[in-house]
């Protein structure tokens, strides 16, 4: 009898370190870089056609709305067509319509590109959060999640830059074009290495704990049982919170309009602060994988709350720029130890047999809470000012931290 070869552990686990860098950080850091490429553009794009300041901002808007309406038909379609399908289509679906985007002679014609975008942005997002459930160790999810989320803000710290000074020297239309051939170029390895995982998503072994059979049908109404409608209440709170703080958001309408701050010193700000914000995503998906995921989400809330009463301190009692850097500072760490975590929950207790419709489901929960929170800082600053709008968030964090910590049972160690 010929011997069997021996295998070489190591050589094994570099292998399967290349194909998740392939499948699942390289197209990361291609939609970030992307998106960061197209946000210096876009306001400059939408002015060109000669609209006022408030159609102008429906071009973000327009992507947000997309990656929200397509996340019922993406999940349907994730369980029905395939995880590898989807996941391979939404890169596809990104680049044509930034392709598209640089030829539009019309607002309408942008809007709809951006819809477009957003919603093959989300498709990949989903499909891939999906393939992350069917595959991956539950002390390994929060690793590969928070490193999918990273890589994603490596992308935008680099794509700024790239799309001011290619749009200055070649034109408004070259950063969609660059975006488009970054999206294709990294999905091209996907298409050899990604396998389709829906099957094992039905075997016995994939059930989460008290949950139910994977071979039982799917029922809508099964996610109004326990835990899903904590855990969707938890997740809008949570966005409803921090929505308007990622990125800047709503802290950069504040810093403007209460301290007078200059471009350059947000342009500073918001780079600082995501270079630091990816090692600290990625010792939280160490944490949860290690201790739980209630480790990140109760405790991450609760300082995002302090955070936001802190800030709105700062309107209430006309502190100095310099406390608000301390508040600014503060906020943006705490999101970054929330990264991936609401996630990462849902991977463990999504029904095996309709994963992609419950993160469906779970992302449109999530979206609408983004969309929510700056239009409710909005009104409140608006109509009773800056402090009761941090306020607001405020709870709504606290609510997240209650919601969470209180109603929902810790999810690590489900097979």
């Amino acid at each position: 009898m010929r011997p069997r070869p021996e295998v070489d552990d190591d050589s094994v686990e570099s292998h399967a370190r290349m194909r998740l860098f392939l499948s699942l950080h390289l197209p990361a850091v291609a939609l970030g870089l992307g998106t960061g490429i197209t946000q210096p553009v876009l306001p400059v794009l939408a002015e060109s056609f000669e609209v006022g300041i408030g159609l102008a901002a429906t071009v973000f808007i327009a992507q947000m709305v997309g990656g929200a309406v397509g996340t019922l038909p993406t999940g349907h379609a994730i369980d029905r067509v395939g995880r590898r399908k989807i996941m391979l289509a939404g890169p596809v679906i990104v680049a044509i319509a930034s392709f598209l985007t640089a030829t539009a002679g019309s607002i309408p014609e942008l809007l709809v590109y951006r819809f477009v975008a957003g919603w093959g942005q989300q498709m990949w997002m989903l499909a891939r959060l999906t393939v992350i459930a069917d595959t991956g160790r539950a002390d390994q999810r929060g690793k590969q999640i928070t490193g999918m989320f990273s890589s994603q803000r490596v992308g935008m710290l680099a794509g700024p830059a790239i799309g001011g000074f290619t749009a200055a020297a070649w034109g408004l239309g070259v950063p969609f074009v660059i975006h488009g051939v970054f999206a294709l170029l990294a999905v091209i390895p996907s298409f050899f290495i990604v396998s389709e995982t829906r099957a094992l998503a039905l075997t016995p072994q994939s059930a989460p704990r008290d949950g139910p059979s994977p071979m039982e049908p799917f029922d809508w109404r099964s996610l109004l049982a326990y835990p899903f409608p904590m855990v969707f209440l938890g997740q809008f709170m949570a966005n409803l919170a921090r929505g308007g703080i990622e990125g800047g958001g709503v802290l950069f309408l504040y810093a403007v309009y209460a301290y007078g701050a200059s471009t350059e010193t947000l342009g500073v700000l918001s780079s600082v602060m995501a270079a630091v914000g990816i090692p600290i995503a990625l010792f939280a998906g160490w944490v949860m994988d290690r201790f739980g995921r209630k480790w990140t989400i109760v405790p991450g809330s609760t300082l995002l709350s302090m955070g936001l009463l802190f800030m709105a301190a700062t309107s209430f009692w006309s502190l100095s720029f310099t406390m608000f850097l301390t508040a600014f500072v503060t906020l943006h760490l705490t999101v970054n130890l929330m990264i991936g975590s609401m996630q990462t929950l849902g991977t463990d207790i999504a029904p095996p047999q309709a994963r992609g419709r419950f993160f469906g489901v779970s992302r449109l929960v999530a979206q609408s809470g983004r969309i929510s929170s700056p239009g409710s800082f909005a009104i409140f600053s608006e109509f009773v000012g800056f402090g009761a709008a941090f306020v607001f968030m405020a709870g709504s964090a606290a609510a997240a931290a209650i919601t969470i910590g209180r109603f929902v049972k810790e999810t690590l160690g489900r097979p």
